[in-house]
């Protein structure tokens, strides 16, 4: 699931599935999987993969930042294992980028375990943003259309998220994720619709991959392991976003509202242009995806749980994909200068649950 929603941004710049900082939501993205008992599990102890991933230097403009400890608490600047990272290794040494639109899939197939992907799919999240000026309940309904997206000469599969702050629609968007033939997801951008009061106010936090300096990153790779350095899942210098993940843990158990999950990878993200961010952890569970996510430091604080996992009817489908349609219609009149430069979405399968 995906890195995939985010916090309205009038309570939090953080972004997929509530990201840390400014830009875009890592989506929600899930599957169904086979879900073990709470009851059944009570008894069994979690499993952890001892310490977490070393410290990383990240590097948002010149001046490196700390990636997080074990503890999951940020510390002051210091240098990586090699020393100052370079410009390009925004999240820390090992980070920089490596594109190649040529190992992208044809056509748009992500199953990848920790990320999957698939048409037909919806998910439902809750939760809380606690915050100086209270608390906000936050729901956030995911949807896995059926419709891809050409950007930079690869196909993208379309994500449709619908954020909720206190049962009012604060956000609509349309995110966008392919597959490398190795299994890495990578994220390719996303166009969030920002509402006030139900009125649509704008999309200024769009991003779309080679456009205005914007880079795909990685989601999720295809075999995250802890002391790995840490990497970027998306940078988009004109909407001032950064994200870095980096995992710190394996072999979890989680319970939440759909059940007990094994073997749980843990993911830290943060955005070094926004330290005071603070960290998010992301729980994602093998043939599922992300089912929880919980805050460390920052200055609002927000905790998602996986509430609902719900395989759509092929008419259900087939609205969303309409709905989605609309969406990536509109955003040609909003966006022109960034979004308007790309192709229109087309169906790729209106039955639920394939292609």
């Amino acid at each position: 699931m995906f890195q995939l929603s985010k916090p309205p941004r009038s309570l939090s710049r953080s972004g997929s599935l509530s990201r840390t900082g400014a830009g875009p939501a890592l989506v929600l993205v899930l599957a169904l999987a086979t879900v073990t008992s709470c009851g059944g599990q009570q008894n069994t102890a979690p499993q952890t993969s001892g310490s977490a991933a070393p410290t990383a230097t990240s590097a948002p403009a010149t001046a490196p930042a700390s990636a997080p400890s074990g503890s999951g608490t940020s510390g002051s600047a210091s240098p990586g294992a090699s020393g100052t990272a370079r410009a390009d290794e925004l999240c820390g040494p090992g980070s920089a980028i490596n594109f190649d639109s040529s190992q992208f899939q044809a056509s748009p197939n992500v199953d990848n375990k920790w990320f999957p992907l698939k048409p037909g799919m919806q998910y439902t999240t809750t939760g809380e943003v606690k915050s100086a000026e209270g608390t906000t309940k936050r729901t956030v309904i995911h949807s896995v259309t059926g419709l891809t997206k050409v950007i930079d000469g690869v196909k993208t599969q379309v994500l449709w998220d619908r954020d909720y702050a206190d049962g009012e629609l604060v956000e609509s968007e349309l995110a966008f994720f392919a597959q490398t033939e190795g299994g890495d997801v990578w994220l390719f951008g996303e166009y969030p619709e920002e509402f006030e009061n139900g009125k649509f106010i704008g999309a200024p936090a769009t991003f779309i991959h080679s456009l205005d300096k914007a880079q795909a990153g990685i989601a999720m790779k295809a075999d995250p392991q802890t002391n790995t350095p840490s990497y970027v899942q998306a940078h988009a210098p004109a909407v001032d976003f950064l994200d870095c993940g980096q995992v710190i843990q394996q072999n979890e158990h989680v319970c939440v509202a759909t059940g007990c999950y094994d073997d749980v990878l843990v993911i830290d993200e943060r955005n070094p242009l926004e330290p005071a961010g603070g960290h998010q952890r992301k729980f994602y569970s093998a043939g599922t995806g992300l089912v929880k996510v919980t805050a460390v430091g920052g200055t609002e604080q927000e905790t998602l749980d996986l509430v609902k996992i719900e395989q759509l009817t092929d008419a259900k489908l087939k609205e969303v994909n309409q709905e989605a349609l609309k969406l990536d219609k509109h955003a040609y009149q909003v966006s022109k200068d960034v979004y308007g430069k790309t192709a229109q979405a087309e169906v790729a399968t209106g039955t639920s649950g394939g292609q």
